[in-house]
């Protein structure tokens, strides 16, 4: 009765996430433009070897862990700030809690929608503000220099909220008898802080940037609705290279492989986080 009362979750994982996994495996040691009238041709290691002599993927590699280190950073830092702050008790806490959750209520592509106007080198309103203190006007997504840098910081601006909520919630379980013993033992914020609320919300933090690790290295809409990976490649990831390389050069193989070595860059990341997590009990 077991085999039988699991066997629907069984087959649902295995025709969702198994077979999917297996037969992209397949298609990248294969060639094949997606024709329905040629079958795919098996070349092996090839499409591996093509990439990596490829400049462009060895480009779009460094380019998204760039991305993804960069921005899990910045908001690791400022999720756990403003997490601080709300937690003290202050009149409206309770309106800031909602209106800081904002940004992750709209889907991706509305967003980078609404900062590609807003970023508009002629027309938009922040290159109007800059210009308005005197400073000269930006090119935000047309430079190659500050396109993956703008680019963070939307994601920045999107994703802080969920480290703010998943940090608040690491802060409502520490306990308080703690931090009232450091208190009369004359310990300072700086070291309750440092001593006390660090080793102690870091298992909640390393799962923050587990999480978050993850999805920043899966993005895709924002940087496709505002950039399409341009200027000059500068802003393509992984993602971006292997959508063109599949459904524009219809190169399914090598999308395929593209896939593969991104499913590996993504199981290190979680294994090396992983890691770090187990390993805070011993730090404390």
């Amino acid at each position: 009765m077991r085999w039988l009362f699991a066997s629907p979750a069984t087959l649902f994982v295995i025709l969702a996430m198994v077979f999917p996994i297996l037969y992209t495996v397949r298609l990248s040691f294969q060639s094949w433009s997606g024709s329905l009238t040629r079958a795919p041709r098996w070349v092996g290691l090839d499409n591996y070897r093509t990439l990596l002599a490829d400049g462009r993927f060895l480009d779009a590699t460094a380019r998204t862990v760039i991305f993804t280190v960069g921005a899990v950073a910045v908001e690791l830092v400022l999720g756990l700030a403003v997490a601080l702050l709300l937690e003290r008790p202050f009149r409206g806490r309770g309106l800031a809690r909602t209106v800081i959750l904002l940004p992750l209520l709209a889907t991706p592509v509305a967003i980078g929608l609404a900062w590609l106007l807003m970023l508009n080198p002629t027309v938009g309103p922040v290159n109007s503000l800059i210009t308005g203190l005197g400073l000269p006007a930006q090119p935000w997504l047309s430079s190659t220099h500050s396109v993956l840098p703008t680019l963070m910081l939307i994601d920045v601006w999107q994703w802080t909220p969920m480290m703010t909520l998943l940090c608040l919630a690491g802060l409502a379980t520490l306990p308080a008898e703690t931090y009232e013993a450091a208190a009369v033992d004359g310990a300072g914020a700086w070291q309750r802080f440092r001593r006390i609320t660090v080793p102690l919300l870091g298992p909640t933090m390393t799962a923050a940037v587990l999480l978050r690790s993850i999805d920043a290295l899966k993005t895709f809409d924002i940087i496709y609705a505002m950039t399409g990976g341009g200027p000059v490649y500068q802003s393509e990831t992984l993602n971006i290279y292997g959508y063109i390389t599949g459904f524009e050069q219809f190169q399914f193989g090598r999308a395929a492989a593209i896939v593969v070595v991104f499913f590996l860059i993504v199981l290190v990341f979680a294994i090396v986080l992983a890691k770090l997590n187990s390993r805070w009990g011993v730090v404390r």
